[in-house]
């Protein structure tokens, strides 16, 4: 019986709850001969994907214009990780050389217990017919309420489609205390629809969600959008944060964000709303604008201090205009435009609107 790593989850569990990161790396090679798809994300921009372990720590009490930009950056990496361990499965399941279908079973180098895994041809998930399937399932938990399954893909290599469904419990035990009920889907399309050249859905549910009082804005939930064409990459969607509040008493909010991004510049524009997680609208004008992050601040500031000096008012304002410019060092200012090669990004994302941020509070993600 082999054995097989899939680099710990609980890693990623660290990263999203303490803003730390683990390194991922997939060449793409071994699928030559393999029936597994040999792509099934996006890679967005690191100007709008930040990993803020490596810089000065944000877990603070009330955040102002720059630091909720900054923190954006991180919640868009949460997303991107989730998606680089899915290809991080992939690549290593590529030691079984998988051509068709297939039975097995292996012990886990990450928990040390027994797991199965099947693929099958012609598997049906949420009313369409797949090219193939493929389960996998901790052996001494398939008589739980969840069948035990750790993972579970759907794919067609023709049209260049694929869904994956995690739960890193069932992977790794040892993620038992951080990880329980998480659980992740990557949606991914490669045939050239929605006019991006490809595009993933990343959606991430029942994180857990540290003590309020240690970190206020922990993420429990996200779905993320994110289509490349040519050298550039939009990005829109909402991540929840249950505990996060600012001024007053009001309490979970939505980050709801529209953003683009290019690899090539190093830069990327994002415009970011604060709507609350009850809001019940997917209109753009609702979310980044009536909820703009200056208006949000500005109300918070005026019900605490009705009669709030400018400077105090800019003290907090600082920072809070629309929209944000970031490069490869992080971000650099809200308003107006750093220089020209900004413009076509604020251009495109005039196009983009999240979604419902009630809807992404009770996201549910389940297994086939």
């Amino acid at each position: 019986m082999k054995k097989l790593s899939f680099l710990s989850f609980a890693v990623f569990a660290t990263a999203v709850i303490f803003f730390t990161a683990c390194d991922n790396t997939f060449d793409g090679s071994g699928f030559e001969e393999s029936i597994l798809p040999e792509e099934v994300t996006v890679e967005i921009p690191g100007a709008l994907s930040q990993d803020l372990s490596e810089k000065k720590s944000t877990a603070i009490d009330t955040l102002k214009g720059g630091e909720i930009y900054r923190h954006l950056t991180f919640f868009i990496h949460a997303g991107e990780h989730s998606a680089r361990l899915v290809r991080h499965v992939l690549w290593s399941l590529r030691i079984y050389k998988i051509e068709q279908v297939i039975t097995l079973t292996y012990e886990s180098e990450d928990d040390g217990r027994i797991k199965n895994l099947v693929v099958r041809e012609s598997p049906e998930f949420e009313g369409r017919t797949w090219e193939y399937g493929l389960t996998i399932t901790d052996a001494g938990s398939e008589g739980n309420e969840d069948g035990g399954k750790a993972m579970q893909i759907f794919w067609s290599k023709r049209s260049r489609e694929a869904i994956t469904l995690i739960k890193p419990y069932n992977l790794d035990r040892n993620n038992e205390r951080e990880m329980a009920h998480a659980m992740f889907r990557i949606d991914y399309d490669g045939s050239g629809a929605r006019n991006y050249d490809r595009y993933m859905i990343v959606s991430i549910a029942d994180l857990p969600v540290s003590d309020p009082l240690l970190d206020p804005f922990a993420m429990e939930g996200m779905k993320m959008f994110a289509g490349k064409e040519g050298d550039l990459v939009d990005v829109f969607g909402n991540s929840s944060h249950p505990n996060a509040k600012f001024l007053t008493e009001k309490v979970g909010y939505n980050w709801a964000f529209v953003a683009c991004g290019s690899d090539v510049e190093e830069i990327g524009v994002a415009e970011l709303g604060l709507p609350l997680n009850i809001v019940d609208s997917g209109d753009r004008a609702v979310l980044l604008e009536r909820n703009s992050i200056y208006n949000v601040l500005f109300n918070e500031v005026k019900r605490v201090w009705p009669h709030a000096s400018e400077e105090i008012l800019n003290a907090w304002l600082t920072n809070t205009e629309a929209p944000g410019y970031f490069d490869e060092d992080g971000f650099i200012q809200g308003g107006e435009a750093p220089d020209d090669r900004f413009i076509p990004l604020v251009e495109r994302i005039e196009g983009l609107s999240p979604y419902n941020p009630s809807a992404i509070a009770s996201l549910e993600i389940n297994f086939n």
